[in-house]
């Protein structure tokens, strides 16, 4: 019993973390001509074209850029290709 139990709860560990690695801000900055730091707001999609793993974030970038987005990074846990546009 005290077995089984340290199965679910190490189970529900490795969930949330799989679940939080997914997980992330996206915020980007970038600066104007007056050096002001300008905050930009932008938004995060899975890649519809990209298939299989994604290790190298050049290739996902420029997938992205296919699909219209302004860019992409290879991300989490299960290394799935993220694209960025503004929102």
């Amino acid at each position: 019993m005290e077995r089984s139990m340290r199965l679910v709860s190490a189970s529900f560990v490795l969930v949330l973390l799989l679940v939080a690695t997914e997980m992330g801000t996206m915020d980007v900055e970038a600066r104007s001509k007056s050096s002001k730091v300008v905050e930009e707001r932008t938004c995060e999609a899975a890649s519809g074209k990209f298939k299989g793993l994604c290790f190298s974030s050049n290739n996902c970038k420029h997938t992205c850029k296919r699909e219209q987005f302004i860019g992409g990074k290879c991300r989490g846990f299960r290394r799935r290709c993220m694209c960025n546009k503004k929102c």
